[in-house]
């Protein structure tokens, strides 16, 4: 009655539909982890950015790596800017999508070390070989507040790490590189400024990071498991048709030479 299953078109079908099972079901794992980080990190940001700030020098030193724990953490800092030795990171975006650069400007404290202070964005000008211009801090002893963040590397961010740029521009946010170019003590990781606001708006300061969104990866899990589901159901309906369409050709009266030649 089933003997058909046997058949080479069967036996693919069926091993088709089994390796999709496991592997629907493994997807909609991935996405439930995926949805579990972003639940995770949301709180992780909440929590840092409701915390009392810190002096930065409390949560970082130099080449210590900012661990996660600590990422958005609110900090403050009190010292001088160096534009000088400011630079500029590449291809990076304004909230609205606009393609400039961050500006990366040394914060020289009080008490000695370095911090690397993430200051905004700009606009590109188009001339990605000359400097920007960029609208200057205020100058002497001034305090800054912000995010605390880690370094960046190109596993996390997605982003090459390109050489042979020009003078003063970067692709990635690097204490390490910069403390090389500097020649002084760099603390790890750098400040997100958001305080105070510079006059113009010009950096634009960095929005805080969205800790409301979860995403759509709880609903493509379910949906990855209810497609995993239908997999025997429907594998079950094209056997009942195939056996249905089988026995209805069977039960089809043969055509004899009467029939023929009336």
């Amino acid at each position: 009655m089933y003997r058909f299953l046997l058949s080479r078109q069967w036996v693919l079908v069926t091993l088709l539909a089994l390796a999709l099972i496991p592997t629907m079901i493994e997807l909609g794992f991935w996405q439930l982890h995926r949805h579990e980080h972003k639940v995770a990190q949301n709180t992780l940001i909440a929590d840092n950015l409701k915390a009392q700030p810190l002096p930065v020098t409390e949560l970082t030193s130099p080449g210590h790596t900012v661990p996660r724990s600590d990422y958005w953490r609110k900090v403050s800092a009190t010292g001088t800017w160096d534009t000088a030795h400011e630079v500029v990171v590449r291809r990076r975006t304004a909230a609205d999508g606009r393609v400039g650069y961050h500006v990366l400007t040394p914060f020289v404290l009080d008490d000695g070390p370095t911090v690397l202070v993430n200051r905004g964005w700009i606009a590109d000008d188009g001339n990605q070989t000359d400097f920007p211009k960029i609208p200057a801090p205020p100058r002497g002893k001034v305090t800054i507040s912000g995010r605390l963040m880690a370094d960046q590397t190109t596993a996390a961010s997605g982003i090459k790490d390109v050489k042979g740029l020009p003078p003063r521009q970067v692709m990635l946010i690097s204490s390490a590189q910069q403390a090389k170019t500097l020649g002084r003590p760099v603390l790890g990781g750098y400040i997100e400024q958001t305080a105070p606001e510079p006059p113009g708006d010009s950096p634009e300061l960095i929005p805080a990071p969205d800790d409301s969104s979860i995403g759509p990866h709880m609903a493509y899990a379910v949906q990855w498991w209810l497609f995993s589901a239908a997999v025997p159901v429907g594998w079950f309906i094209l056997v009942r048709r195939e056996k249905q369409d089988r026995e209805a050709a069977e039960a089809e009266p043969a055509m004899t030479p009467e029939h023929a030649a009336a």
